[in-house]
């Protein structure tokens, strides 16, 4: 009986599925099927499949082929399963060798000569096929990004020819490792080129310390776009195993990364008339979106209000949760998303409400319209909110030195290095049990706190965020309480919210 087993695997989200290609040959009139669930790109396979292998001077079976894709109920997409329906049906024709196959799994699309072209997905197919104990055969303009896994057992190839090679057991191919040289900062702009601003430079490193959400309300042109901007230059790079995540979901949108940047967190900018699909993802089959694309880094906001309404709604649920789901009718689909908000708005529609120099044109009913486009809900979720006002006068002529990103960047990897060790997380991901236990005010620092919140008439969720950022305060101070001071400076924060 002519069969063949080929084993590889289709994306779900960031999982990478198992698929087994079983091929049939029998006697009958020449046809190529394929059964499983297969979509448009995969059915048209065959013609990819059928030219490849006879312009790799292999014989294609003049008889009644049969590919069934399982499971029969998972979708299956793209390109990715050229490689292994031609192996299956060399293997079934007895053209390769099929005890050879186990070991392996095999991803690649091919191309009409039987070279072979990279797919989307390849840093989950590298993951899991690793943890199933497999080595994997993918096309060469793949294999860097699959080692991103340095734990994955990785054979590279140009085209179909060298696979069947290998499998024949005359030209090997060889292990394919990446060169992981040192990772350095690259030229990022730099904290020490904004004038002034100390508030909201002690904001944003105190956000970048407790990985704190941050709305800056401000003129136009008072610097929010640079401040935002600069910081990621404080924070430090990610540990393997996020920036493998990261990876993860950039390999799915097809975007691979570079080895010399792979470690840095992201910095994603979307243009305010930005969907809510490309915010939160969607599509079909699901797609990551904006928040996504920005796991363990920055989202960075400006013009704020200028985004569509619904589009912010569907961040509240992320902002909380640091996943998303995508629902579909058939299937759910679940992302990571711990992403960290910045924003910046004007406090007006014109930009100078409260300027002494630049009077401000706007009715009190256009301020409230424009104000009511940030629902209560959704700034709830923002744990600090500043005012960014001009610089003083000859403030520019002054020539003051400013402080690097470098140094504030050492302050704040020592605050998250103590947080860490307290309890294995950031202080943005506190639960309120652990924010209880790390807070520990003294009785008067409790009634200032609570008079705060009766007075303002705040929430629950804004008492623990101001627990959570007076925590990072002292952290940045190296204190092991949380003093008077840190609890005073927590309260400033809340401008716009009260």
């Amino acid at each position: 009986m002519s069969i063949a087993i080929v084993q590889t695997r289709a994306n779900a989200g960031i999982e990478a599925l198992p698929v087994i290609v079983e091929t049939h040959i029998s006697n009958g009139l020449p046809s190529l099927s394929i059964v499983g669930l297969p979509e448009a790109t995969v059915k048209g396979s065959r013609d990819r499949v059928r030219s490849a292998i006879i312009n790799a001077q292999f014989e294609f079976p003049a008889r009644r082929i049969t590919i069934n894709l399982a499971p029969a109920d998972l979708p299956k997409q793209g390109g990715r399963f050229d490689l292994p329906i031609a192996l299956s049906i060399l293997a079934a024709s007895n053209q390769i060798p099929n005890n050879t196959l186990k070991q392996y799994e095999f991803i690649g699309e091919l191309g009409l000569s039987g070279e072979l072209r990279p797919v989307s997905g390849i840093l989950p197919f590298s993951l899991a096929a690793q943890k199933a104990n497999h080595i994997i055969i993918v096309p060469l303009e793949n294999a860097q990004e699959a080692s991103f896994n340095k734990a994955s057992n990785i054979l590279a190839a140009k085209n179909i020819l060298q696979i069947c090679s290998h499998l024949h057991g005359r030209e090997l191919l060889t292990n394919y490792h990446a060169e992981f040289t040192k990772l350095k900062y690259p030229v990022l702009p730099d904290l020490s080129e904004v004038f002034g601003q100390a508030h909201a430079k002690r904001a944003l490193e105190i956000c970048a310390a407790g990985k704190h959400s941050l709305l800056m309300i401000g003129p136009p042109g008072i610097g929010k776009t640079m401040l935002a901007s600069r910081l990621i230059s404080l924070l430090p790079l990610l540990s393997d195993e996020k920036a493998l995540e990261l990876a993860a979901i950039h390999s799915i949108r097809g975007h691979s990364l570079k080895l010399s940047t792979w470690k840095f967190p992201p910095f994603r900018r979307p243009h305010h008339t930005a969907s809510s699909i490309a915010l939160v993802g969607g599509g079909n089959p699901p797609q990551p979106g904006e928040i996504s694309l920005a796991h363990h880094g920055v989202l960075f906001l400006d013009e704020l209000p200028e985004f569509d309404r619904r589009a912010l709604e569907a961040l509240r649920e992320p902002l909380e949760s640091g996943n998303v789901t995508i629902s579909r009718a058939a299937k759910q689909i679940e992302f990571p998303a711990n992403f960290q908000l910045v924003a910046a708005m004007n406090p007006c529609p014109c930009g100078h409400l409260g300027s002494q120099i630049n009077p401000c044109i706007c009715t009190t009913q256009q301020i409230q319209r424009y104000r009511k486009k940030l629902s209560a809900p959704f700034l709830d979720r923002i744990d600090i909110c500043i005012e960014v006002n001009p610089l003083p006068k000859n403030y520019l002529l002054q020539k003051n030195k400013e402080e690097s990103s470098e140094n504030v960047r050492n302050r704040v990897k020592k605050a998250q290095i103590k947080q860490l060790k307290r309890f294995g997380r950031l202080n943005h991901n506190l639960s309120g049990e652990l924010l209880e236990i790390s807070s520990n005010l003294l009785n008067k620092d409790q009634k200032i706190l609570q008079n705060f919140l009766e007075k303002f008439q705040l929430s629950v969720r804004a008492y623990h965020q101001i627990l959570r950022i007076a925590r990072t305060i002292a952290d940045l101070s190296e204190s092991e309480k949380i003093k008077n001071s840190h609890l005073m400076e927590a309260l400033s924060y809340r401008f716009f919210k009260n």
